[in-house]
């Protein structure tokens, strides 16, 4: 297959991706509605897993996951404790406690986390356009969290920015302790929602969330188990694989939330906040100084 080809297939695959994440927040704030945010991890996890594991077959490697389970249990153990548990369970009850459109914006400066937790884990410098990055990205979530009143520091509501904000935290955490995960990453993946499920079962019925399943959230975390953590994420690598330079391809991400935008005002009757476009705005501008950095360095 040409070079030409591939990368036509690449924004293709990419494309279909960002459509379906920039809908996650409105099948969250849907699904939140009617079942609490342990019982939409359980049955989107379940989901998810289900999906992965017909890939594994698919893929003829069955075996190597189970030899992979038993050799890697302690790794499968601690990272599905992380992702989907903790980074879940965590990121939905922020949406339980904010407006969708004021968590999934918040959400997006985990990258900007990442740089900044590279720096006492992995050793790594801090750059000037990290820095610009994070003052333009902090900036945005004051700005929103306190409903375009950053002087102010009165927030609408400090627990759920609190959540949203430890989200990032936990998600860039599990993609730095991943680089060193030996494990294939389709059986690694697989192998976190196998062992992360039973601690989730466990949680639901020490909280109580075992009981009344209401049809419309459960299908709305079937749909986020499908497309928030299994499709996507497939249809994304394969993005990054078949493209002969990966920054084309990561540059789409900054689709996601503009689309998010109009899906949460369609679907689930948000009226949009000033505060919330202006500090999204200042968000996309700290991601972006940040992404020129890396361009800059893959040249």
């Amino acid at each position: 297959m040409t070079t030409e080809k591939n990368n036509q297939q690449a924004i293709i695959y990419g494309l279909i991706s960002v459509f379906f994440w920039s809908t996650v927040a409105t099948a969250f704030s849907i699904a939140l509605r009617h079942i609490e945010p342990a019982q939409l991890l359980l049955v989107a996890s379940i989901t998810s897993f289900g999906f992965l594991m017909t890939l594994v077959l698919i893929k003829k490697q069955g075996q190597a996951l189970l030899q992979e389970a038993k050799t890697s249990y302690k790794s499968s153990f601690f990272f599905g404790a992380i992702n989907p548990f903790i980074y879940y369970l965590i990121l939905l009850v922020a949406y339980d406690l904010l407006p969708a459109q004021e968590a999934q914006a918040i959400n997006y400066t985990w990258a900007i986390m990442l740089s900044l937790l590279a720096v006492p884990i992995m050793k790594q410098r801090l750059t000037l356009n990290d820095t610009l990055a994070a003052l333009f990205c902090y900036f945005g979530v004051l700005f929103i969290a306190t409903h375009g009143q950053p002087f102010s520091l009165k927030f609408g509501n400090l627990l759920g920015v609190a959540m949203a904000l430890l989200s990032t935290i936990i998600w860039a955490l599990y993609w730095l302790l991943n680089t060193k995960d030996k494990r294939p990453s389709l059986i690694g993946l697989t192998l976190n929602f196998a062992f992360a499920i039973p601690m989730i079962f466990i949680y639901c019925w020490i909280t109580g969330n075992l009981s009344n399943w209401p049809i419309e959230g459960v299908l709305s975390a079937l749909y986020i188990g499908l497309f928030e953590m299994g499709i996507t994420f497939v249809l994304w690598n394969q993005a990054l694989k078949l493209t002969d330079k990966a920054s084309r391809i990561a540059n789409f991400i900054f689709l996601s939330p503009i689309l998010s935008i109009f899906w949460l005002t369609q679907f689930a009757g948000e009226s949009i906040q000033n505060s919330t476009l202006v500090g999204l705005a200042c968000i996309l501008i700290g991601l972006t100084v940040q992404n020129l950095r890396r361009a800059k360095s893959q040249k």
